[in-house]
């Protein structure tokens, strides 16, 4: 997945200035990320809970999901840490539901969803779990106007940053990738530099290819430190 460094990302400029706002995030945000055909070395629960899920839980207090995306955590690992938040009191996880939709909301909600899921592995009538998630998501978020998806998944970017170019339905909605949230837990001290480098290095810099087109670790803070001043 490309590191695009050319300008800042309004979203997270947002984010940096109040990270109190709503943030729904995908699946892959809550699932350790598995790229054992690269390498040996990996991401187990336990270390993707203390490197990357204790720290953003920690550094966002009104994170969401759409209640299709919990579905997709299968690991009794993930159910369970994800059941605790959601448990606290207050609740640190908020969960969106179809089902409090106003009917005005719903028409237009199916409206999105029919113009995103051709563009998907989707499709509504076998409600396979293949991009479900993303679809539901986005088409939710774009009708409450909850502007901010945090996502891992080029193609689900791809539906929001080319949203006129696709009509996709999305105009209103803004990515955060995930190594713009490993940035903002660097610079402000929420989570292990150290880890966090790990994390970047295997999510971005593992392959030959992404060797060449991304940022070293180093090259990579550098760069944001300018963009986010």
């Amino acid at each position: 997945m490309n590191v695009d460094l050319t300008s800042p990302n309004p979203a997270l400029i947002s984010i940096l200035r109040h990270p109190d706002q709503t943030i729904t995030l995908d699946a892959n945000f809550l699932i350790p990320p598995d790229r054992s055909k690269y390498t040996k070395r990996g991401f187990d629960f336990p270390l993707f809970q203390q490197v990357w899920l204790d720290p953003i839980f920690q550094a966002f207090p009104n994170l969401a999901i759409h209640e299709t995306v919990y579905d997709e955590l299968v690991m009794p690992s993930e159910q369970a840490y994800i059941q605790t938040i959601i448990n606290d009191r207050p609740s640190r996880l908020i969960i969106h539901k179809d089902s409090r939709l106003t009917p005005e909301e719903q028409v237009i909600r199916n409206s999105i969803e029919a113009k995103i899921y051709p563009l998907t592995r989707y499709d509504p009538l076998l409600n396979n779990k293949d991009d479900r998630g993303e679809v539901k998501t986005l088409a939710y978020i774009a009708v409450k106007g909850l502007p901010y998806f945090a996502a891992h998944d080029s193609n689900a970017i791809q539906l929001i940053e080319k949203a006129e170019e696709w009509s996709t339905g999305l105009d209103n909605i803004q990515a955060i990738k995930m190594y713009e949230i490993i940035f903002y837990l660097c610079k402000t001290n929420t989570g292990n530099k150290k880890a966090l480098r790990m994390l970047y290095k295997y999510q971005y810099y593992l392959t030959q290819h992404e060797q060449k087109i991304n940022p070293e670790w180093g090259q990579f803070v550098k760069a944001m430190e300018t963009l986010y001043l």
